[in-house]
């Protein structure tokens, strides 16, 4: 069956600001009765997360039913630091360059990987990772750009020091992700969707 998450990546936070503006978002959502203060376990990929709390119907689409809430994984996790953000199962489909609007394919029609194609791309996410930095050139226009610039078909990866993860929760609603981003001084974000 497996486990629905939703992403919303801060684009532009720093490494610096990152902890902060993570504590400040967090303290929010616990005071506008989002989620739960107490932490326990009920995220994948952290020891404690936070679940949802009495208002939390404020920020969601209108459920069918309230059974999410009773599930093992259904918190709240705040991911500071470096992160590759992605989609979870399957490939990202293809990727733009924001220079010249080039839509580059990785993978085929039967969703197998384009290897010539994905070689750059995977190379500069290790790149990223590890340094924080990371330029592809585009091969139409010849531009390079920042790795963080590309613009991934449904969103599939984003790049940040800043990272809110809902866990099985129902799809937020474009009102609260804009308040959050607000609320991060009108901060770039990306709404990423998957499954593990």
């Amino acid at each position: 069956m497996g486990d629905w998450f939703q992403r919303i990546v801060d684009l532009d936070a720093t490494e610096e600001d990152a902890g902060r503006l993570g504590a400040e978002i967090k303290r929010w959502l616990i005071e506008r009765g989002v989620v739960v203060a107490e932490e326990d376990d009920c995220v994948l990929g952290a020891e404690t997360g936070h679940r949802p709390g009495p208002h939390v119907d404020e920020v969601i689409e209108a459920p069918v039913t309230t059974e999410w809430t009773r599930l093992w994984t259904c918190g709240l996790d705040v991911e500071t630091g470096r992160t590759v953000f992605d989609g979870g199962q399957g490939e990202p489909q293809a990727v733009s360059c924001p220079r010249c609007a080039t839509r580059i394919r990785l993978v085929t029609d039967n969703w197998e990987p384009i290897d010539d194609a994905w070689e750059p791309f995977g190379a500069a996410i290790t790149q990223w990772y590890e340094t924080g930095a990371a330029d592809i050139t585009c091969p139409r226009c010849a531009t390079p750009v920042p790795l963080r610039e590309w613009q991934w078909a449904d969103d599939y990866f984003a790049f940040g020091c800043l990272g809110f993860e809902f866990w099985n929760w129902p799809r937020l609603t474009d009102a609260f992700v804009s308040e959050l981003a607000e609320r991060l001084g009108g901060h770039r974000v990306v709404h990423i969707e998957g499954k593990l």
